[in-house]
Formats: C-alpha cells, structure tokens, sequence
C-alpha cells in the first residue's frame, strides 16, 4: 500500500504553520506584553529572552507558505486572494517589529520610545491580523470552480474579528508564560499576575469559537457532535479544561518548589489542543468549506519532488532550532545575560 502524498503534504503544512505558531507566538507576545512594562531595565530583559532565537521561528512560515504552493496550488491561488489584504497587514506589522527589535538596542535614549512604541504596534498588528486571517479561513472562503470568487474584504466581519482578537489574548498568555520561565524577581511576579487573567480570557474566547463554530457550520456540528465522533473527541475539550487548571494551579505562586516552565508548557499545550480542534473541524477541506487537499493538490510528480528536498530541510530546521533553544535555555537578566 503506497504513501498518500497529498495527505503527508497536509501533516507537513499543518506541522509547519504548528511550529510558527508555536515559536513566533510567544516572541509577538513579548512586543503585547511592553504595555503592561514600561520600566526601560525590564524591556531590555524581555528582549533579552528572545534575541537569540526570534528571527529563526520566521523560518516555519516560510516552509508553511512554499509547501502550501508547492503541494497545493490550487489552495495557494485562492487563500492568498482572499485573505490578501490580512496578510499583507500582517507582513507589514512583522517588518515594523523586526526593524523595531534591532533599532531599540542602537538608538539613542532620546529615541528608543518611539522604537519601543513601532515595536509594540508591529506586534499588534501582525497577532491581530494573523488571528483575523484564521478567522477568515475558517468562516469560509467564497469559491467558483477552482477560483476565488468573493471580495477583497469579506474578511472584514465578526467571526475574523473575534478571531484575531483571540489569537493576540493567546500569543500575550504565551509571551507571559515564557517570561514567568526566563525572568527572575519583579519581571517575574508581574508575569504571573498577568498571565492569570489571560488564561481565563483564553479559556473564554475558546469557548465562544467552540460554540460559534459548530452553531455557523451544520457539517461542523455534525462532526463534533455525531455518535461516535462525540466519544472519540471528547479528550480535546477535556484536556483544554484540564491544562487551565494546571496552569491557574501553576501561577498560583504559593510553592515555590512548582518549576517555572509548567506554566509555559500548559500554555502550548492550550494553543496546541486549539490548532487540533480547528483541523479536525475543517478536515479534509484545505479551502473550506468547499475543496478538499485531493481537489487542490499539486501533480503527483510535483509533490514527489517537492517532498525529497522536504525530508532533508526539515530533520536540519528541527535540529538547530532545538539547539539554539538548548544552548540559551536558563533564566535571563537585564545586566549579565543568561546564566
């Protein structure tokens, strides 16, 4: 029995868009936490925490969007012409940020504010947008044939906006939870006190997608809710409610033998059990709700080849991204690094 090509195309892309999430989230949520931090000596120790790493989690956005056009152009040509201008909203807050992080450090004290204030608007708008593409995506992408057929700003209504709303509560629950792990004194307790109600906010905007969804999509109603598709996922919504009560039991801050990282983990494990509930509420569908991976994958030639260079890129993107993180893992301080 052969290898389904187009179905590994689908794990791959998922995994890929997974790991940008995964990585870049808590680096934006760093640039929507400078608001709640405005002493200079914290900001400078939140860089700190992701200098070293930020501008290789780009990497998997890259590898999501050139496999998505190599394995499925069909699904290429039409997201990218509907969600165009979320997108290009969303670019353009990345290269504010990036321009932003490196300026802050060289710029004189008289001008670092207005970097610091191009750092956090770049955050915001690339989450915000990143959230409101999603939402987009999920509400549904208007279709002709094999072509988009809907407007330049049908992207512009609530689920979308709900969405990217959403998706900036969860890259700030990152970005406090990665820092509650880096950060030592003050920073650290201030993190704490904010990641709790963002947890809440998190468990809040779950819910209301949970239950929007299936109430807009009959066909997602019926994939949730269906025996025995009721019993065979119910370990998603529960282990949501099991990891936000870890993580409130972790943030409590009264035992203080409980390791700084079990927040964090619980938070990528929330963001995870999320990305899960979306794919299993759109499979098999790549545009939804109307075409399916088969009906937009690429030749089998073209995937085939496409999927040789694949298997040698991505062991060496897992390996030295694992490794930059090993090599600067430990708690990070304003005035000597790590230690």
């Amino acid at each position: 029995m052969g290898i389904d090509m187009t179905v590994t195309w689908a794990v791959i892309i998922f995994f890929a868009v997974f790991m940008y999430v995964l990585l870049d989230g808590f680096d934006l949520g760093i640039g929507l936490l400078f608001p709640f931090t405005p002493d200079k000596r914290d900001r400078d120790t939140m860089m700190h925490t992701v200098a070293p790493v930020w501008d290789g989690n780009e990497t998997w956005l890259v590898l999501g969007g050139t496999g998505l056009l190599a394995a499925f152009p069909v699904a290429y040509a039409i997201i990218l012409s509907g969600l165009y201008l979320p997108l290009v909203f969303m670019l353009i807050g990345l290269v504010f940020r990036g321009v932003a992080f490196e300026f802050r450090f060289k710029a004189r004290e008289g001008e670092r504010h207005l970097w610091d204030q191009a750092f956090i608007g770049g955050s915001v708008v690339a989450a915000f947008f990143q959230g409101v593409a999603l939402g987009a995506f999920l509400d549904g992408i208007t279709v002709s044939g094999r072509s988009f057929a809907g407007g330049a700003l049908d992207w512009l209504a609530p689920f979308p906006l709900l969405a990217g709303m959403g998706v900036m509560v969860a890259y700030t629950l990152l970005g406090a939870t990665w820092l509650v792990m880096k950060t030592e004194g003050e920073l650290h307790a201030r993190m704490v006190q904010v990641a709790r109600p963002f947890a809440l906010m998190l468990l809040a905007a779950i819910a209301i997608v949970s239950i929007w969804t299936p109430l807009r999509d009959p066909a997602v109603a019926t994939r949730w809710f269906s025996f025995p598709n009721i019993v065979l996922l119910a370990p998603v919504p529960v282990l949501v409610l099991v990891f936000i009560a870890l993580l409130l039991w972790a943030l409590r801050g009264k035992d203080q033998r409980l390791p700084h990282r079990l927040p964090f983990v619980a938070a990528l494990a929330l963001v995870f059990l999320g990305y899960c509930g979306m794919a299993i509420s759109i499979w098999p569908h790549i545009v939804p709700p109307a075409i399916s991976i088969w009906e937009a994958a690429s030749p089998p030639s073209s995937q085939g080849f496409a999927l040789v260079g694949t298997l040698v890129i991505l062991p060496v993107v897992l390996v030295y991204t694992g490794w930059s993180y090993w090599v600067f893992r430990g708690k990070v301080k304003a005035d000597a690094g790590y230690h």
